[in-house]
């Protein structure tokens, strides 16, 4: 007796155990859930703690309650100016409204693959009314804004509103939205890379090449250009510096000139004979100073009357 009686207890406190496992549920503070009876809503749960629902029949399904980071994979968009963009973009969203969410995607992988669209239709609707300029300056956060706004109201069920220029919108609409929304807020959208493609890259970087090249030619035929002008401007320059040199020199020398002919012609009036003393000897100095001079005279030259008036004892 008393072993079935304690093979009763414990089956019975077994089952107990079972069913409270079946029965009880915990919701941390990130999440939040829902109680689904055979698919069909029963309740939302958003306070975190210890919870019941019926065993076997009721189910949880959770969803977290913080912001979930989104990257968008990288989208070519074309901007206003028809200049092509490799655009690369992430998004932080939240799960508002959990029953919604459950409703429309079912879980956080579907919604990746929604939003992933609903942010390629955003980038080429806000990207496409701007310039390729405005996408690089400091117009990006209002951009930034603009597509945010765009997904959200995409995210939550509102068409939005129609370009002012429908000639410059994309050919692909927006992805078909359900009623309501998907249940979630868009956070942030931001976009990370703005890169063109690698052919306009290219052809952007020939042209940038050519150009530096045309403006070093440029600048090469500008300096040679003021080479020559600093050249011709020197070959002046020296030219009439010598010149006046040649000018003052000959100034100078006629000066010289006019005075040693005034000493001389002084000299010369004061002592004829020394004058013509000092003149014969310079004479001899530029005749007879070389070895190999030879001179014929005859004995009773005037040249020679020094040397004979010296040679007497």
């Amino acid at each position: 007796m008393r072993q079935s009686t304690l093979s009763l207890v414990l089956i019975s406190g077994a089952a107990v155990l079972f069913l409270l496992a079946n029965s009880l549920f915990i919701v941390t503070q990130v999440q939040q859930a829902l109680v689904l009876q055979f698919g069909k809503h029963v309740a939302t749960v958003r306070e975190p703690g210890l919870k019941m629902k019926i065993p076997f029949i009721q189910n949880v399904v959770y969803f977290d309650k913080r912001l979930l980071d989104f990257t968008a994979e990288p989208k070519e968009v074309i901007a206003a100016d028809q200049k092509r963009l490799i655009v690369s973009s992430y998004a932080r969203y939240r799960i508002t409204d959990p029953l919604k969410f459950y409703q429309t995607v079912g879980d956080e992988r579907r919604m990746i693959d929604r939003l992933n669209s609903i942010v390629e239709s955003s980038l080429r609707q806000s990207i496409g009314h701007v310039p390729l300029s405005a996408v690089l300056s400091a117009e990006r956060a209002k951009i930034m804004e603009d597509i945010k706004k765009r997904v959200n109201q995409q995210a939550s069920g509102v068409m939005p509103e129609a370009p002012e220029n429908p000639e410059t919108e994309e050919k692909a609409q927006a992805p078909k939205l359900p009623a309501g929304g998907f249940g979630v807020e868009v956070v942030d959208v931001r976009i990370m890379r703005a890169d063109l493609p690698q052919e306009n890259s290219e052809a952007i970087y020939r042209r940038m090449q050519t150009e530096r090249e045309r403006e070093a030619k440029e600048f090469r035929a500008q300096g040679e250009e003021e080479s020559q002008r600093i050249r011709s401007r020197a070959d002046r320059d020296r030219t009439v510096l010598i010149a006046e040199a040649q000018k003052q020199a000959e100034i100078t020398r006629g000066q010289g000139d006019a005075e040693a002919i005034k000493i001389f012609a002084q000299s010369f009036g004061r002592d004829e004979e020394f004058f013509a003393f000092y003149r014969t000897l310079k004479a001899y100095r530029t005749a007879l100073g070389k070895q190999d001079t030879t001179l014929i005279l005859s004995p009773d030259n005037s040249f020679l009357r020094y040397l004979e008036q010296g040679a007497r004892p």
